[in-house]
């Protein structure tokens, strides 16, 4: 027999050399012809339209599982194996024979997952039987080894193809198989058992198959005579079946001795459980007899514990039901002096023990019922009622009699010759001893606060009104300064004008009265939020505080900080981060009746200071401004307030004083004649000089706002003034707008809004001076410049070489107007000198505005030049050297 192309090493390693790279082993490969024709009446066409190709098996090894392959491979033009198509094995669902090819050498494989099953699948057709049988055999073991199940198979005798793989073992397994994990290929030889197992498991047992040996070895037949034969073993297996029926019936009497056997067992079986069934009677019984004794026990025991611990208990309730006598008589009848506060403190602190004791969660709810507790609950608050309104009600008087006593004594207070500095350190060390006190008054009835909170700040701010009012009164009175006799930016004569008093004296009363009363109505805030309890630092020790330095040591006129009350200070960190939004509100509300209506002494302050000089609303802003950044977000918050109102009224006060500078600048000027320089020009700079004079380096918003109302009204004026006589406009602006620049000068080197202002002054001067020196010169020389002007305003639609026959602007013409201009030409500059000389009242002007005249005609001659040498180019005219020389010789 030929060798078949299964085992052909050549082939093999083409196809394993096609489908490098993909990582699969080839298992088998074989050569077939591919052909879509039908067997029987056009066999002979459906051969001649067969076309070589090679199918291969391979498999793919993967982490879990194996993967299995069916490839089409075809020759290339070179007669190289490339890969057609690829089948995945685990989709192929059915084998199939074709019965039209006598041979049985050609077959079809179904794929179910085929996009196109109406198209016939191509049929394989083999060389030999034996070539086909190999192919299948491999696939079919593949998919059974790798996919676990079998397609179907038609066309094909299932004994045939068991007797043809029995006979061909040993050259149908040599074939090439996947192995262990490192997935490099072997060649092994599959035994005879395995390759049995795994056809044959499908066809025929191992026991069918030896039986059928046996069946075939004792009869002598040929295999056509397959009815006979099926024929006589239909009678060998019903007399096989009648001998296993006869064999039963003879077994019936040792049946009988086994059923007699299992009886006997049963009783006996059931006669014991009886018994168990009693025994487990008798043991629950014994088990409820033991438990009850168990139980019985363990509630005697536990009752006499819980007999021990609630005697202990009720002794504990008894002792804290009980009221000292001595913290009794305190809290209801005894006195408020100092020499008493200790008790009185002790008995605030035991009051409120008690009182927390009695609450949940420090008591139990099933106490909390009892009547007794209520009945001493009720007590406590009896007594806390009481306590708190005695306290309360002595508070509120002593607070008055303190105020009253300080009010009553002129001493305290500023007098005539003498500014007294308020000096609250008596009165606030004489609080201090009541301050633990309060925070216990809060612990006890945070509603008790209230009315001590309005009474302390209705007390004091009497006192701090008073104070206020007398220092301002005496501050006032006390300063020398005359009032500022200047009237600046008004258009008068007087030989008062120019002379300055100094005011300093009024802006240092103002600094002296915040100096004075900014930090002591801080501290008066500070330790009201600290002394009223609004959520502050913890006091100091009883030792260093209350009970310590009760006066005999204390220095009224003493410099230190008079806040060391035993609180500690306030900063922006702690002052209001843990208070409620509720105690905020209320702080805010009590600082505004301790310090309400003080303002008006401040406003008191301000107002005269502005009737004096005006301008010191500068410095006493910047006064005011440093006061204000230098106060903290704290409980001070009213003091905030009024430095920003003071701030507001001092800038009110001072755009009044420009409204009206600005008025007196409308009105003076309104009917004024043009002529010169006009007053406010000449003032501007003195007014500024004095105004940065003033600035202390933080009101320069508020200058620089005036600055630019001041200016603007200026410039408008003077514009407005200028269109009175437009003959002179330009000599009045620019004389104007030089004299401003002149005077701010120095003050625009260093105020980056005046340079501004200077700037704006500059261009304004530039354009006046052009539009008068234009003037002059088209005043002179207009028939000159005119005719240049025509010859222009032709260049636009004409060519050069047609101006000189337009009507006017013939070479004759040229020359007449040449000779009636510049004939003479210096007596027509010295006529321009002299009507520049003429109205100009600023004689330093001249020489700079003549130097301008020059050039500027000198610019316009020049270009005239230009454009008589471009249209008449044969025509002769002075040269611009010969213009230039008889310029500079004037």
């Amino acid at each position: 027999m030929a060798k078949s192309s299964a085992d052909d090493a050549e082939l093999r390693r083409a196809c394993e050399a096609a489908i490098e790279g993909t990582k699969q082993k080839v298992v088998m490969s074989i050569r077939v012809a591919k052909s879509r024709g039908v067997w029987g009446k056009s066999g002979k066409m459906g051969r001649q339209m067969a076309k070589p190709r090679v199918l291969a098996v391979s498999t793919k090894q993967k982490t879990t599982r194996t993967k299995a392959f069916l490839r089409v491979m075809k020759y290339s033009s070179g007669g190289v194996l490339e890969p057609a198509k690829l089948y995945k094995l685990k989709h192929l669902s059915k084998v199939e024979v074709i019965a039209n090819d006598p041979s049985g050498c050609t077959f079809t494989l179904g794929f179910d997952n085929l996009r196109s099953q109406s198209v016939a699948p191509p049929q394989w057709t083999m060389r030999n039987v034996d070539d086909r049988n190999r192919l299948l055999f491999c696939i079919l073991n593949i998919s059974k080894d790798v996919l676990g199940r079998l397609p179907k198979v038609v066309g094909i005798d299932v004994v045939e193809m068991a007797l043809w793989a029995k006979e061909n073992t040993g050259t149908v397994t040599k074939q090439r198989v996947q192995h262990d994990g490192l997935g490099g290929p072997v060649s092994a030889q599959v035994d005879e058992g395995e390759l049995k197992v795994t056809v044959e498991k499908e066809l025929v047992s191992q026991a069918e198959e030896e039986d059928m040996e046996a069946l075939l070895g004792t009869y002598v037949m040929g295999i056509g005579e397959a009815e006979a034969f099926s024929e006589r073993l239909k009678r060998e297996l019903l007399a096989l079946e009648a001998a296993n029926v006869h064999a039963i019936l003879e077994s019936e009497p040792l049946i009988d001795q086994v059923l007699q056997g299992l009886e006997v067992a049963t009783i006996c079986v059931e006669d014991m459980d009886e018994w168990l069934c009693i025994f487990n009677v008798k043991l629950r019984h014994m088990r409820e007899d033991i438990e009850s004794i168990e139980i019985r026990n363990n509630k005697l025991e536990m009752q006499s514990v819980n007999n021990k611990a609630l005697i202990e208990e009720l002794d504990k309730l008894v002792e804290q039901l009980r009221v000292p006598s001595d913290h009794a008589a305190c809290l209801t009848g005894g006195t408020f002096d100092e020499a008493h506060m200790t008790q009185n403190i002790e008995a605030c602190e035991w009051l409120t023990r008690a009182l927390q004791s009695m609450e949940a969660p420090n008591i139990d709810s099933s106490y909390a019922n009892m009547r007794s507790v209520r009945e001493k609950r009720g007590e406590l608050l009896i007594l806390r009622a009481t306590f708190v309104r005695r306290a309360s009600e002595f508070l509120r008087n002593y607070f008055a009699s303190l105020v009253d006593f300080m009010i009553s004594d002129k001493n305290y207070f500023s007098q005539r010759g003498q500014l007294k500095r308020p000096d609250h350190a008596d009165l606030r060390y004489k609080c201090r001893t009541y301050a633990r006190l309060l925070q216990h008054l809060k612990t006890l009835d945070k509603n008790s606060l209230g009315l001590l909170r309005k009474a302390y700040c209705s007390s004091l701010n009497l006192l701090l009104r008073r104070e206020a009012r007398e220092f301002a009164n005496e501050l006032r009175a006390s300063t020398k300064a005359s009032r500022n006799p200047t009237v600046w930016l008004e258009a008068t004569t007087g030989s008062n004008q120019n002379t300055q008093t100094d005011t300093s004296a009024v802006s240092d009363a103002y600094a002296k009265m915040l100096t004075i009363f900014i930090p002591l109505l801080v501290d008066e805030s500070s330790f009201f939020a600290h002394f009223m309890c609004f959520e502050v630092p913890k006091l100091v020790p009883p030792g260093g505080s209350v009970n310590g330095n009760k006066g005999g040591n204390y220095d009224n006129d003493a410099d230190d900080d008079d806040d060391d009350l035993g609180i500690m200070d306030i900063d922006d960190n702690n002052s209001s981060a843990g208070m409620s939004p509720a105690d905020l509100a209320a702080l805010n509300e009590a600082l505004q009746d301790l310090l309400d209506g003080i303002q008006e002494d401040f406003y008191a302050v301000v107002d005269w200071a502005y009737k004096i000089d005006p301008l010191r609303c500068i410095s006493m802003h910047g006064v005011t401004e440093r006061y204000l950044s230098g106060q903290k977000a704290d409980a001070a918050g009213f003091v905030r307030l009024l430095l920003g109102d003071l701030e507001s009224r001092i800038s009110m006060q001072f755009s009044r004083f420009v409204d009206e500078a600005c008025h007196l600048i409308e009105r003076n000027d309104r009917n004024m004649r043009q002529n010169g320089i006009l007053s406010y020009i000449q003032r501007f700079a003195t007014l500024a000089t004095r105004m940065e004079q003033y600035i202390q380096g933080q009101s320069r918003d508020l200058v620089d706002q005036a600055y630019t109302k001041f200016v603007s009204i200026m410039f408008v004026q003077l514009e407005k003034i200028a269109q009175t006589d437009p003959k002179y406009a330009d000599i009045f602006l620019l004389e104007n707008y030089a004299a401003f620049q002149n005077s701010l000068y120095d003050l625009a080197n260093v105020v980056p809004t005046l340079a501004k202002f200077y700037h704006q002054a500059s261009e304004a001067y530039e354009q006046a001076c052009t539009r008068h020196i234009n003037m002059i010169i088209y005043y002179q020389f207009e028939r000159l410049f005119q005719y240049a002007r025509r010859i222009e305003d032709l260049m636009y639609t004409i060519t050069s070489e047609e101006i000189p026959f337009q009507a006017g602007l013939s070479k004759m013409d040229l020359r007449k107007t040449i000779k009636y201009s510049l004939s003479g030409v210096d007596k027509s500059i010295s006529a321009m000198y002299k009507k520049l000389q003429k109205n100009l009242t600023s004689e330093e002007l001249l020489p700079s505005l003549w130097d301008k005249l020059k050039k500027e005609f000198l610019d316009k001659y020049e270009s005239f030049v230009q454009l008589v040498a471009k249209i008449y180019p044969n025509e002769t005219i002075p040269a611009v050297a010969e213009m230039r020389e008889l310029l500079a010789s004037m």
